[in-house]
């Protein structure tokens, strides 16, 4: 047997992948040159960088709903990714996409997130309100173009335009896209929008999975969306289990999972026919998203978000720990305002070039939720000088 090189797996993808699916060897390419790798493909480069970059790994500690003040067992933005970058997979095989570039863009979707979730994201809107504001695809892009630190002659993972136009554009009921550098009139490739879509489908099975477990919600309240209600009774039956029985709710979420990612594959095969779509430019000029769900199933999970919202994002014990961090996020801010001195060397060094309150909130959503904590209570509780 042979080995495959990088040559052999590009004409392999042109063979396998449909006609509108997103090839490497098409790639617009880097901001800097490089030579092309003997064996892996472009967007497989970039999988593996945003893979072992730190900022990566910092999202083991950066929490969504549930803070750590709520426990160790709710989902992370690392778990978060990771289901992601699945159920995208999932979607793009079946839809005969580029799965490596769906998978980057998966996996870096939420690199520009703040510590404390949505928590810490409204703080640090808050604090920059007056400064061009803070919006995570935005910096997610800082992360990638600049703040990692791979290689000696420049900055950032140096990615192709392909997956830094997926973190730009990533659009959900959460986001707002970043798009003025990536062709705002157009719209992006299907491994991007498969991405969304697996985002909408991750976050909102998830959120009711921890809700339930942490007691934040009961079988009784689902009464309240009456479609998973009836999946609820329905996983009863086929068990035959009691009310309690953790087994229910797996088999829920699974059920759930399974009818919302088939979903939007038939619905998605039938715009991509409905609309005569043959090409990656067609995809771009479409006049509305191809890869979505059903207008019923878009439907319920506006009824399943909304409910969510009722009664798991503004839920008492939710909110009481969202307070808590946005304190520990405002008044680290502005203490970094007022005394720069207590930002790392490196940081105060950007300040004259990049503006004081830029420089403090790009460290601050570059921090863990443990080490913003840690920060907090050094700078302001004095029992704790070290």
């Amino acid at each position: 047997m042979n080995l495959l090189h990088r040559e052999d797996l590009e004409r392999l993808e042109a063979e396998r992948l449909a006609p509108y699916a997103t090839l490497s060897s098409q790639s617009r390419g880097r901001e800097q040159k490089e030579s092309p790798d003997s064996l892996r493909m472009e967007f497989q480069r970039d999988r593996d960088r945003i893979l072992h970059c730190s900022a990566f790994r910092k999202l083991e500690r950066k929490t969504q709903v549930f803070l750590p003040l709520e426990g160790d067992y709710h989902r992370n933005r690392l778990t978060h990714t990771m289901e992601v970058a699945q159920i995208a997979r999932t979607m793009a095989r079946n839809l005969r996409l580029n799965e490596d570039l769906t998978e980057a863009i998966a996996l870096a979707h939420d690199l520009g997130h703040p510590p404390f979730g949505h928590a810490g994201e409204t703080a640090l809107q808050q604090m920059m309100a007056d400064e061009g504001g803070f919006e995570h695809n935005e910096q997610g892009l800082r992360v990638v173009e600049r703040f990692e630190e791979r290689f000696p002659d420049r900055p950032g993972l140096n990615l192709t335009w392909e997956a830094r136009e997926g973190i730009a554009k990533h659009h959900t009921s959460f986001d707002n896209p970043c798009l003025q550098r990536f062709e705002p009139q157009l719209r992006p490739p299907l491994e991007a929008q498969t991405c969304d879509v697996a985002d909408e489908i991750a976050y909102a099975h998830h959120d009711l999975d921890d809700a339930l477990n942490f007691d934040l919600l009961h079988d009784e309240d689902l009464k309240e969306v009456p479609w998973v209600h009836e999946i609820w009774q329905q996983a009863l039956r086929e068990l035959q289990a009691a009310r309690n029985d953790p087994q229910v709710r797996f088999r829920v979420l699974g059920i759930l999972f399974d009818r919302a990612v088939l979903d939007a594959l038939e619905n998605t095969t039938a715009n991509i026919e409905r609309l005569g779509v043959r090409t990656v430019e067609d995809v771009r000029r479409t006049p509305q998203p191809v890869v979505a769900f059903s207008p019923q199933t878009a439907d319920r999970y506006v009824e399943l978000r909304d409910f969510l919202w009722r009664r798991v994002y503004r839920h008492p014990r939710v909110v009481r720990n969202a307070t808590k961090a946005q304190r520990f996020v405002c008044e680290l801010f502005e203490l970094y305002v007022r005394v720069p001195e207590h930002l790392p060397l490196k940081h105060q060094g950007r300040c004259k070039t990049e503006g004081l309150r830029r420089v403090v909130c790009d460290y601050i959503a570059g921090m863990t939720d443990r080490f913003c904590q840690e920060e907090y209570y050094n700078a302001f509780e004095p029992q704790l000088l070290r």
